[in-house]
């Protein structure tokens, strides 16, 4: 089933960059539940690095909306995981990594993240 002739399609297109990175579009009228909630006064800071190829081949768990400017994703791989942070841009995406914790120290801090007490 298509759209008719001239009509606006409410879907737009992901953007897609190098080595296969998805970004979705903006959006004003997600109702996705995955967003961060709003950053607590007393939160704590995580230390955001520049990625490090060691850990390309670990894979997301878990991720919030990619609608946002920033979004998060908590990546896991042999016994360990971290938190990835992508800042959209025209230019392309900006990501930053946390250090490495066991999956379970991971898991805590991603439930932090997702309820503002870290950013």
């Amino acid at each position: 089933m298509g759209r008719a002739e001239g009509q606006a399609s409410s879907y737009a297109e992901p953007m897609i960059y190098g080595a296969g990175f998805t970004v979705l579009p903006m959006s004003e009228e997600c109702v996705s539940p995955r967003h961060v909630s709003t950053l607590q006064r007393d939160h704590a800071r995580l230390e955001w690095r520049t990625p490090d190829d060691i850990l390309e081949r670990a894979r997301p768990e878990a991720w919030t909306c990619a609608c946002r400017a920033t979004f998060y994703e908590l990546h896991v791989s042999a016994g360990r995981g971290f938190i990835r942070r992508i800042l959209q841009h025209e230019d392309g995406p900006r990501i930053h990594e946390t250090r490495l914790w066991r999956i379970s120290e991971a898991r805590a801090v991603w439930s932090a993240l997702l309820a503002g007490q870290v950013r």
